[in-house]
């Protein structure tokens, strides 16, 4: 299989746009001790899902209904604990 140059181009770029989109959510995951407070965590789905003995459909209609707080980097779903 051949892949015409522009066409390769085109397709790194993407590929790099990308990659650096990731690279920002991941940074800005790592540096959440600048973001939050000593006595504050995030927890992701499974976490909250285990500590509430509720079902992940249960935690998706918390956030619906607007009774639950959460941030979304990416596709990913956090939740602040306060310790």
């Amino acid at each position: 299989m051949y892949v015409h140059d522009d066409c390769f181009a085109t397709w790194m770029e993407k590929l790099s746009k990308k990659l650096n989109e990731i690279g920002k959510d991941l940074k800005s995951l790592i540096n959440t001790n600048e973001v939050f407070d000593k006595d504050e965590k995030l927890l992701d789905n499974q976490d909250l899902c285990l500590m509430l003995h509720i079902s992940p459909r249960t935690l998706q209609r918390y956030r619906s209904e607007g009774s639950l707080p959460f941030l979304k980097y990416g596709q990913k779903i956090y939740y602040k604990a306060v310790i």
